[in-house]
């Protein structure tokens, strides 16, 4: 099991899965996807956008909620449901070590039911009044990075290297 899950409910723009299956790969984050989607996995747009890091993506399908709440059964208490309809702020949370992240399609986020269901756990990220949303990609590596700071970034490389000059020239 990962430690970090990355949830999409009924994604519709190739693109952004494809973004975010990259941010998967890159940070080790598992990927589900709940059907329906608004393209097909072998949509050359999504596979253009996660590009060459395929290989890497630990991603799982599911038919419904349903099916993914009873293959996953502890992300009923460890998923966090990201809402621009949500009371508490990303940052204000103490993600456990395996942590599910859910966000809701592009044109209508999550459904009503299921924010109403789970209040403590709807959060969002912080923007100015009067705008729509964020991208999700940009939601999704947002929130995958705020756990890993949490995490100390462990597992992941944290010191670059230049390949031409020294940092002391």
């Amino acid at each position: 099991m990962k430690a970090i899950n990355i949830v999409l409910h009924e994604p519709q723009i190739p693109q952004n899965t494809g973004n975010i299956a990259r941010t998967c790969a890159a940070t080790g984050a598992a990927l589900h996807i709940i059907e329906p989607m608004g393209f097909r996995i072998d949509d050359a747009k999504l596979k253009r956008a996660g590009l060459d890091y395929w290989h890497a993506l630990d991603i799982t399908y599911y038919r419904d909620l349903e099916d993914f709440y009873a293959r996953n059964p502890d992300a009923r208490t460890n998923c966090w449901y990201f809402s621009t309809k949500a009371r508490h702020r990303y940052t204000d949370i103490a993600y456990p070590a395996v942590s599910y992240i859910m966000f809701g399609k592009e044109t209508a986020g999550l459904p009503e039911e299921l924010l109403l269901a789970n209040p403590e756990n709807c959060v969002r990220i912080p923007m100015r009044n009067g705008l729509r949303s964020l991208n999700l990609s940009n939601s999704a590596a947002i929130a995958v990075y705020e756990i890993l700071r949490q995490q100390d970034f462990t597992g992941l490389c944290d010191k670059g290297e230049l390949h031409r000059l020294s940092w002391e020239d």
